[in-house]
């Protein structure tokens, strides 16, 4: 009687097994055929080499298809990933909506013209991913760092709205391609608040230092909220900078913009060697991937702020996708001493250099006189790192570190060439996406600094340096309001 009482009750419990919300059930094949019907559009963009206006207001060309392209395939994958990750979620349906929200307010922000449209875009879009970050709202944390995400993003649209409304009054032009044309006629004490206005609000998105805290904090969103956070939505700035290139070029700040950049990059870099918790690994992973993309901006090289974009998103959604697997099969393990034999710094060398070259042929957009020699530089210092990682791996041979690296190098670098001479071809009709700027002594010296910074980095020196150690870890730790602040309490 006790076996038949049991059957019952498990047949009953099968019964109640969680079903998908049928918002959540629509919103996938949505997405799937907004990403399909951006993709064939782009192919009639191309064939028909054309580009929709609509009243000014809004407008479609070969950029606005590529971020569209973009952000609802990110989307559908997420979507796609959620509906299995979030089984027996109770705010599953909440947060389909407001993923779903979030995506249609990129493409509307992309494809404004008019101020009015963009600027209510810019601020959505920060609302719908302060709450994703927060979609929890039962746990006091996530409700935490959903706020103070609220009141970056706030203040960033605020910034962003004086600038543009600033200039726009000023010039009595109220869409954006109007507003870019009429850049000469502007005097500079009006250009420059506008242009540190919208830098702000940019950094401000991307969570550049010293605005990262939002970004740290937000761990507390779950795992598809987080992909796409970093996979589009703190892409954002470079869209926006983008954008108002002409802007940041009539005022000269794009020397401002590359280092404030460069420094992210390398601060983010050291702070991630000093995380143990995987997604706060990331997230200083992204924080310096976007410093490397606003310096690319500071560079006059729009285009290829938008390729990394591109990359990095595909890249960070990957990592943060198949994070719990990372975390399923890692062991605590003693770091490994970094030494470089001179064979290997000999090699490290070598393809670095052979990789900059080959990125140099095949873009043809390095001259030793303007800023494309930094971005070689890069080029260079990406692919050393790689070679690095495979000539130090010991269970490879001498014949596989050799030939590996080779392969590598030649199929990495072809692929990202093709990508950015794409991405250039498609923001061909846009004004001012490729401007190499005269090389100036501060940024050389900044570009020696840069340097400096990375090998300090990579050979581990910042741990001889105690307070600098102290400094990066307090500098990495997010709000104390978001870390367990209510469990405590209520204990």
């Amino acid at each position: 009687m006790t076996l038949n009482i049991e059957i019952t009750q498990n047949d009953s419990n099968k019964s109640k097994e969680y079903k998908i919300p049928l918002v959540s059930k629509l919103a996938n094949p949505l997405l799937w055929f907004l990403f399909f019907g951006a993709v064939g559009l782009l192919i009639y963009h191309q064939v028909k080499n054309t580009q929709w206006n609509f009243n000014d207001i809004f407008r479609i060309n070969g950029f606005t298809l590529l971020i569209w392209i973009t952000v609802t395939f990110f989307s559908a994958i997420v979507s796609s990933y959620s509906n299995s990750y979030l089984n027996g979620f109770k705010h599953h349906q909440k947060f389909t909506v407001l993923s779903f929200g979030f995506t249609l307010t990129v493409m509307v922000f992309v494809m404004s013209n008019h101020i009015v449209p963009f600027l209510i875009s810019w601020l959505l879009m920060g609302l719908f991913m302060a709450r994703l970050i927060g979609v929890n709202s039962d746990w006091g944390e996530a409700r935490e760092a959903s706020k103070l995400a609220q009141k970056y993003f706030i203040s960033g649209t605020t910034l962003l709205s004086i600038g543009v409304v600033l200039l726009s009054f000023y010039n009595s032009q109220f869409t954006i391609s109007e507003l870019v044309l009429n850049l000469e006629k502007t005097p500079t004490f009006i250009l420059i608040p506008v242009a540190f206005c919208i830098i702000t609000a940019a950094i401000i998105q991307s969570a550049i230092y010293p605005f990262h805290r939002w970004l740290l904090s937000a761990m507390t969103a779950p795992t598809p909220a987080s992909a796409l956070m970093h996979a589009g939505f703190v892409n954002g700035a470079g869209i926006l900078l983008t954008l108002l290139s002409g802007i940041l070029i009539a005022s000269n700040t794009l020397t401002l913009i590359f280092i404030i950049g460069g420094l992210t990059a390398i601060i983010a870099q050291f702070t991630k060697l000093l995380q143990v918790n995987v997604k706060q690994k990331l997230a200083c992973s992204t924080i310096a991937q976007m410093g490397f993309m606003i310096m690319q901006c500071g560079l006059g090289f729009f285009n290829a702020a938008v390729a990394h974009l591109i990359l990095h998103g595909f890249y960070k959604a990957y990592l943060f996708l198949s994070s719990g697997e990372e975390i399923a099969h890692t062991a605590p393990q003693i770091p490994e001493k970094i030494k470089i034999k001179p064979f290997q710094a000999f090699v490290v060398l070598l393809f670095g250099s052979a990789g900059a070259i080959l990125f140099s042929l095949l873009t043809s957009k390095t001259n030793v006189n303007d800023s494309s020699i930094f971005l070689t530089l890069i080029v260079a210092i990406t692919v050393g790192q790689v070679t690095y990682n495979i000539v130090k791996e010991k269970s490879l041979s001498i014949v596989q570190k050799t030939i590996v690296p080779i392969f590598l190098f030649i199929i990495g670098i072809a692929a990202y060439a093709a990508l950015y001479n794409g991405v250039t071809h498609l923001m061909e009709d846009m004004p001012m996406v490729v401007v190499p700027q005269p090389i100036s002594i501060l940024q050389i010296v900044f570009g020696i600094i840069f340097l400096l910074g990375f090998f300090i980095m990579k050979l581990g020196l910042y741990k001889k340096i105690p307070w600098l150690y102290v400094k990066l870890l307090n500098l990495s730790q997010p709000n104390k309001k978001t870390i367990l602040t209510y469990k405590i309490s209520n204990k």
